[in-house]
């Protein structure tokens, strides 16, 4: 306590008062795959790099220009949508002597893990590390090429750990019915399955080469959020640099009984021509209805980082009916400015004396509840039109 005498002046800074809440950072996009021919010394193994929406970092992943191994057509690929901030890993192509057994390696490298002897986290694992070591978090999550059921089932785990979202495609899924049974090997919030691919031209063989359709989900989703915001799903929206679908995908806006309807109905994201090439379906693997749009789930964890890295400015402050006041007053003032901008219907955080007893509060303890609702996208409009001859009276007026 200061001195209670001086002569003199003296100024005692006060800082209580709600703090601005900052929207963390949604675009971020963490990829896994391979690349033979990139500069090791840029990217590394088993490493986070952090590619700010530089296509001329971007084109070290291939020194040679042939576009071998995944990670050079995926940046071609997001970098067509939007110059976005991507975290790199790259991963060791696998050996083998047939194309399966290739294929093996490489998924168990994409896969990865945690070295037990240096601690190094490998592979999907790496993305964990991007926080520490680059300073940002991967919340958009894809390894376009290379994910397979086993590959997909880990990149969700690892999008449980990051609060991130998961796009994957219906791996090895030649018609739309396979494609349905592959979706029923999901039932995570944090997952988008997508089928089929897109066609487009492969510059180091001057002809037309699939193109996965992953590699452009994650950038148009990065291009949503900072042009709409993550409370918009990545359907309807017009995809660049490409010039087909890999399979026929029969669609029409008024009839749901096309394979479209079918795939959409079964919560698999499609694509269709319509004023260009565009996805088309909002829906998640979740198992909870709660959280069956995309936007559902990418509102819930944005919400959900966004407070809690809000306040570390209020935690080993002395608990007092100001400092509570200054928490709430916060979150709420947030609440009205997401509300405003339309990235929420609404939101209230309040306490709860049940939950804040006497000695919950003595070994500093403090609950604080708060609710929401997602703004949920029009997937089904509907039009009731009647025939009528009132009108006709208006000829003879």
């Amino acid at each position: 306590m200061p001195a209670d005498y001086h002569h003199g002046v003296r100024v005692i800074e006060i800082t209580e008062g709600a703090r601005p809440i900052r929207t963390v950072e949604s675009a971020v996009i963490g990829i896994v795959g391979t690349a033979p021919n990139a500069d090791a010394a840029e990217f590394p193994l088993n490493t986070p790099v952090l590619i700010a929406g530089s296509r001329t970092k971007a084109a070290k992943l291939d020194t040679v220009g042939t576009m071998a191994g995944t990670l050079p057509k995926a940046m071609d690929a997001i970098f067509d949508q939007i110059g976005a901030m991507i975290v790199v890993v790259r991963v060791e192509d696998g050996t083998g002597l047939t194309d399966a057994e290739k294929l093996a390696a490489t998924v168990t490298n994409v896969i990865g893990g945690v070295d037990a002897v240096t601690g190094q986290h490998k592979g999907l694992h790496a993305l964990l590390t991007a926080k520490a070591v680059l300073g940002v978090k991967p919340r958009i999550l894809g390894v376009p090429g290379i994910d397979t059921q086993a590959v997909a089932a880990e990149m969700i785990s690892i999008a449980d750990s990051l609060r991130a979202f998961a796009y994957v495609s219906a791996w090895g899924s030649e018609t739309a019915e396979a494609a349905v049974l592959y979706r029923a090997n999901f039932g995570s919030k944090r997952c988008m399955v997508i089928w089929p691919d897109f066609v487009g031209w492969n510059t180091a063989t001057s002809s037309n080469d699939t193109l996965h359709a992953v590699a452009r989900a994650l950038g148009l989703r990065a291009k949503i959020d900072n042009e709409i915001g993550w409370h918009k799903t990545i359907s309807n929206i017009p995809v660049n640099g490409v010039t087909g679908i890999s399979k026929d995908v029969p669609w029409d806006l008024q009839d749901p009984n096309t394979i479209a309807g079918l795939l959409n109905s079964e919560e698999i994201t499609t694509i269709i021509r319509a004023a260009g090439f565009r996805f088309w379906g909002s829906r998640t693997c979740s198992a909870d209805p709660l959280f069956a749009f995309e936007s559902a789930t990418r509102t819930g964890d944005i919400l959900a980082d966004t407070i809690a890295e809000a306040h570390l400015w209020a935690i080993d402050k002395p608990m007092s009916k100001t400092l509570i006041k200054d928490i709430l007053d916060g979150i709420n003032t947030k609440f009205r400015q997401l509300k405003a901008h339309g990235y929420i219907v609404d939101g209230t955080a309040w306490v709860d004396p049940e939950k804040n007893d006497q000695l919950s509060l003595a070994a500093g303890k403090l609950t604080i509840d708060y609710d929401y609702t997602p703004v949920p996208p029009l997937e089904n409009l509907m039009f009731y039109q009647r025939i009528t001859t009132d009108y006709l009276s208006q000829l003879v007026a």
